[in-house]
């Protein structure tokens, strides 16, 4: 049977779609440009892009977590003159570190955080599903995230935390999915007794990082197939190397699959 369920975030829980992120990064760069400038918006937000995609180059192949922070040092460094690193090398941060203060970037990444707590929606279904499956199972959020406080401040804004025994993201634990590490600290975040591997099902987009890091720690795969066709987040296509326990087409398909779950258990 299964005893507890985690969640993917982004793309699971709350649909990114291009226009959503788009219009955070654009909050963002707005009131970095005049706070901290003044700088050119349109160029705050294409030395934003090139600096993510630097970071996604270098870290995720890695199984590491890119740091928001660290990018946001990166473009001050930029915008105030320092010429960036060629494509295949790697940035100087503490040269880069220079021409910034802490608080600085630590009051952008604050801007970032408000801005996508405030601007994308749950999924519908969200919200209730997690009352109703948290009243016979334990429930977490198990995420790749950049900033995990911002996890924690979208789910205090929409009264999901009193249903979570965990949030759990890959900031906080220096590594990302599928890496079996994340998913061995999301297991012991769910409390004690701590439960069985295989009572354990994860609900994801990302068939890579969901489903078949799932699997490999041993925990039982909810697919859920549908996502925004533009999304920006990391996505992966489906494969043959695992099987998943049930696909859903939609988020509240959930609760009726887990009696195909448990049934495939018995």
């Amino acid at each position: 049977m299964i005893e507890a369920i985690t969640f993917d975030f982004g793309n699971t829980l709350v649909p990114v779609p291009a226009a959503g992120l788009r219009a955070v990064v654009d909050a963002t760069a707005i009131a970095l440009a005049d706070r901290l400038g003044p700088f050119d918006r349109d160029e705050v937000r294409r030395i934003w892009a090139e600096e993510r995609e630097r970071q996604f180059r270098e870290e995720v192949p890695q199984f590491r977590e890119v740091d928001l922070a660290q990018r946001v040092v990166r473009i001050l460094a930029r915008l105030r003159g320092m010429p960036p690193p060629p494509p295949d090398a790697r940035w100087d941060d503490e040269a880069a570190a220079r021409h910034s203060d802490p608080a600085e970037a630590a009051w952008v990444v604050d801007a970032y955080s408000g801005a996508f707590v405030g601007s994308l929606p749950p999924s519908p279904a969200a919200g209730p599903l997690l009352a109703r499956l948290a009243e016979g199972h334990r429930l977490a959020i198990l995420s790749n995230w950049p900033l995990a406080v911002t996890i924690d401040r979208y789910a205090d804004a929409q009264g999901w935390t009193p249903h979570l025994a965990a949030i759990v993201v890959s900031q906080r634990v220096g590594t990302i999915k599928p890496h079996p590490a994340i998913f061995d600290a999301a297991r012991a975040a769910l409390g004690q007794p701590v439960p069985a591997r295989a009572s354990i099902l994860h609900v994801g987009d990302d068939w890579a990082a969901d489903v078949v890091g799932a699997k490999r720690a041993g925990w039982r795969a909810a697919w859920l197939a549908a996502r925004p066709a533009d999304s920006p987040l990391p996505g992966s296509e489906r494969d043959a190397s695992v099987v998943a326990d049930v696909e859903l087409d939609r988020l509240e398909d959930l609760e009726a699959a887990l009696g195909q779950v448990a049934e495939a258990s018995a």
